[in-house]
């Protein structure tokens, strides 16, 4: 067996993944996601080298041991700054880097990283390359299928044959262009069109590089049929970004329904039993509530009772005396019977 084989395998085995999203997947988000699933590869927000090199380590990229499996994102282009940050990264114990190559805002295009650099293929192989010399753990790229004018055919094509050669562990495609001039990176979210069979093609012409797919992805039906075989030929997995954060309760579905394991917890208010410990331990520290509990004004869609929920939440949640009895008073909102059973 070929090592570029044995590590799509093990990429395989983490076939489910939550989005890096800025100012969403912090590592509060991250440990409530992981008292839903305890098989989705989670990924922190994109910090660049500069404010890891430069700025407070512990508060960017700080995480708990409970969060794993975790992986960090970067943005950057220089290989030297982004081995210096993978050796931290490894240090602070995280289980893989990931490079941003799909971010299209401004002021990702101004530092020279994110969707920016599918314009230069080689740049981005000599950043893994640069990463996989100075660290043991997996090294993925996150990228778009190309940007603004690019043939979507030969540019994924060229950056794939780049990182490949260069050893990149795996490669998660945003199955859109990036439009880096007249969208802004909300547009970039939904107007350029989806291209599935983009991302399909380019497992078939790779079949020994981990690939997984993501973009518009919104249940786990739809992440469960992209993971089905085209033509003899199954992507290794899927990522969900916005879906997952705005309806966190599909995330107790994934351990049975992509690993046939046991989901952590049956609903979502035994999830919220389960995370309350860590909502009280950061309280103790001094944190606001409504900075746990921002990432989980989404749990209870659908169920009676949900939209009171939801602002209690956000009105008595930002008090400063906010705490735990105000969760609880939230939940009370809420019916135990799902939407169905108790219409």
């Amino acid at each position: 067996m070929t090592a570029a084989i044995e590590k799509s395998r093990n990429f395989s085995a983490r076939r489910f993944s939550v989005a890096p999203m800025m100012d969403w997947t912090d590592r509060h988000c991250r440990a409530f996601h992981r008292t839903l699933s305890a098989r989705a590869m989670l990924y922190t927000e994109m910090v660049t080298t500069g404010a890891v090199l430069h700025g407070p380590r512990e508060r960017l990229i700080g995480f708990d041991a409970a969060e794993h499996p975790v992986a960090i994102q970067l943005g950057g282009s220089d290989p030297g700054d982004l081995a210096a940050v993978a050796r931290i990264a490894e240090e602070f114990g995280y289980r893989e880097v990931n490079l941003n190559v799909g971010c299209p805002s401004d002021r990702v295009q101004d530092g020279r990283f994110g969707a920016c650099l599918m314009r230069e293929p080689a740049l981005v192989g000599d950043c893994v390359a640069a990463m996989k010399a100075a660290v043991s753990i997996p090294v993925t790229v996150k990228c778009r299928i190309g940007v603004d004018d690019q043939d979507p055919e030969t540019a994924l094509d060229a950056l794939a044959a780049a990182v490949r050669a260069a050893g990149v562990d795996a490669l998660v495609v945003h199955a859109r262009k990036a439009w880096l001039k007249g969208l802004s990176p909300k547009e970039n979210r939904d107007i350029p069109p989806l291209d599935y069979g983009r991302v399909h093609r380019l497992k078939r012409a790779n079949s020994d590089l981990a690939v997984a797919l993501n973009g518009g992805l919104q249940d786990l039906a739809t992440a469960k049929a992209a993971l089905e075989p085209v033509e003899g030929i199954a992507l290794d997995g899927v990522m969900l970004g916005r879906a997952a954060y705005a309806e966190p309760s599909l995330l107790i579905g994934v351990d049975p329904e992509l690993f046939d394991e046991p989901a952590p917890v049956a609903d979502p208010f035994a999830a919220i039993e389960a995370y309350e410990p860590y909502i009280a331990a950061r309280l103790q520290e001094g944190l606001r509530l409504h900075a746990m509990t921002r990432h989980m004004l989404g749990l209870f869609n659908g169920r009676p009772g949900a939209r009171p929920y939801r602002r209690h939440l956000s009105v008595a949640g930002t008090r400063p005396d906010a705490g735990l009895h105000t969760l609880r008073e939230a939940v009370a909102h809420v019916s135990r019977e799902p939407a169905s059973a108790a219409a």
